[in-house]
């Protein structure tokens, strides 16, 4: 069994940063392939940003095109730690952040594919 406990969401001002981290126990850290996704008020969960496990996909980045340039996403194997640096803040990356966990390969968008979620962390935007 994986737990994920995700820290460093708060209120920032538009083009602000934030540093998200998401620590993980209880498996081989490793070996997963890890995933950031967000949640809006009255949306779906949509995928944010990924990196595929070394041994599957050379630990391979993923992001959303809405993200891209302005996220980076890292992975931490000595820390079992994946953190998610958050950039050029929006008002509508308003959303409470979850990470995810899997083991073995395949594309870290895919959402179904995920057995293990943290609790999430909020972050809010302001204009």
């Amino acid at each position: 069994q994986v737990q994920l406990v995700e820290s460093g969401g708060g209120l920032v001002q538009a083009g602000g940063s934030l540093r998200l981290s998401c620590a993980a126990s209880g498996g081989t850290f490793s070996r997963y392939t890890m995933g950031w996704f967000r949640q809006a008020p009255g949306t779906e969960r949509e995928f944010v940003a990924g990196v595929a496990s070394i041994a599957y996909d050379g630990g391979r980045t993923y992001y959303a095109d809405s993200v891209k340039a302005r996220f980076t996403i890292s992975k931490d194997n000595a820390k079992n730690t994946v953190y998610l640096q958050v950039n050029s803040l929006k008002p509508k990356d308003t959303a409470v952040y979850y990470c995810a966990a899997r083991a073995g390969g395949g594309t870290p968008r895919n959402m179904d594919a995920y057995n293990y979620w943290g609790q999430g962390t909020q972050v809010t935007v302001s204009s």
